[in-house]
């Protein structure tokens, strides 16, 4: 109904503006009155329009974010069964720890069997992913998700999840946007010596902050200070790439956050991080 009467409103207006202009034409003058009718139609059309558009750029984006809802959290709900397939199977493993006394003789091969089972068991994936089954916001925990299940084999991932609530200023499209792109960087820069990739995840002043670090030889400030200029890329095609990070920021700053990067050092490694508040 609104759609059938915004179109009624518009004709009607046109037809009175191009009315009057045609008038004009034929006649070479205007008495005020038409002419103040005319630049009321004008106005009108004008905001009618400008309404119309707004409403439909609101339509469009709730429409992304329902698209993303449905998107994301199927690939979270595939995580829960996982884990809850996981947790039945956990007496079977304890069993199997606890019995292998039975088979194996040998004290040290006992411990060292023991041992390889147990770190096999930490580093299921399924486990380590379990940190973003406590964060709110389930858009985002299912966008994380879908992009680590898809890391090539030799990436070892590290999710520290610093608070349960997921709070922004920003759409839910804009943040899947920002935080794809800092992954999917990571991610490519990663071979299998660089391998490791660690992200942090939490909610400060009512923003989203991620951060996200992937070890690497140290740079120079003044280098990764450019990795923000539009073109700039370390993969050698500057006409199709070096835009991600440019847009990125651009991005993040509209939404009224941030987005920077530093090198850090942990564990006697260096890593180059990224960290996004929106």
């Amino acid at each position: 109904m609104n759609k059938l009467f915004y179109r009624f409103l518009c004709l009607l207006f046109l037809f009175f503006i191009i009315y009057f202009i045609v008038s004009w034409g034929f006649v070479g003058e205007i008495d005020e009155k038409s002419f103040v009718f005319l630049i009321f139609s004008v106005a009108i059309l004008v905001l009618v329009t400008a309404e119309r558009k707004k409403s439909y750029d609101i339509f469009e984006k709730q429409e992304k974010e329902l698209q993303m809802y449905r998107l994301y959290t199927k690939p979270l709900e595939e995580l829960v069964k996982e884990i809850r397939i996981k947790q039945h199977e956990f007496d079977n493993h304890m069993n199997a720890i606890l019995n292998m006394h039975m088979t194996i003789k040998d004290y040290e091969e006992l411990v060292a069997e023991q041992s390889k089972y147990i770190k096999e068991l930490y580093d299921d994936k399924s486990r380590q992913l379990l940190p973003l089954l406590k964060i709110s916001d389930k858009v985002l925990a299912g966008f994380i998700y879908s992009k680590i299940i898809a890391a090539r084999e030799f990436i070892r991932l590290d999710i520290h999840v610093q608070g349960k609530t997921m709070l922004t200023k920003a759409s839910e499209h804009d943040l899947i946007e920002v935080v794809g792109t800092l992954i999917d960087n990571a991610m490519e820069a990663c071979d299998e010596v660089n391998n490791q990739i660690k992200m942090f995840l939490g909610s400060e002043n009512d923003r989203t902050v991620f951060e996200i670090w992937n070890r690497h030889p140290r740079l120079a400030l003044e280098k990764i200070g450019r990795f923000f200029g539009k073109g700039y890329t370390t993969k050698g095609d500057s006409q199709r790439r070096g835009l991600g990070l440019y847009n990125a920021k651009l991005l993040t700053e509209r939404c009224g956050g941030s987005l920077t990067v530093s090198m850090e050092e942990m564990d006697g490694q260096s890593y180059i991080c990224f960290k996004v508040e929106m």
